[in-house]
């Protein structure tokens, strides 16, 4: 019964952190699109709250899996998951964010903004990292 709740976790944190990261990113999106641009403060804040998701919600998810009596290999796995899903929206989605703002500020350069397979594997690296410091999070806190 362990691993169906995993999968219910990851469901469940990776879906609603997507959900507010592509939040957080429309958001970016309408403020960029207001005529004034962003400064760089509003980008510092919305990439701190990016972050802030993407190391809080494995976490979560950690914890509710290892309060359900799975082992820490178990909630290692379900928080990488959950890292997983919501740093793919952030990939997918701030190279639109970039781009709408390089098209109103003139920028070429962050026009033609992509991600590559190196992000991609970069990115997979992070979300190790970040699911082991989750479910070591969990573990102590748990």
């Amino acid at each position: 019964m362990t691993s169906v709740n995993s999968l219910v976790n990851i469901a469940v944190f990776g879906i609603g952190g997507a959900v507010i990261t592509a939040a957080l990113i429309g958001l970016l999106l309408v403020v960029a699109g207001s005529g004034n641009g962003t400064s760089p403060r509003v980008r510092t804040v919305f990439g701190g709250a990016s972050v802030a998701l993407l190391v809080l919600l494995p976490t979560l998810a950690a914890a509710n899996v290892l309060a359900g009596g799975a082992g820490f290999w178990t909630a290692f796995a379900t928080a990488v998951c959950v890292a997983v899903v919501v740093c793919a929206v952030n990939m997918t989605l701030l190279p639109l964010a970039m781009r709408r703002q390089a098209a109103a500020g003139g920028a070429g350069a962050l026009a033609a903004l992509r991600p590559s397979l190196p992000v991609a594997a970069v990115g997979l690296v992070i979300c190790l990292i970040v699911g082991l410091l989750g479910a070591g999070v969990a573990a102590l806190t748990v």
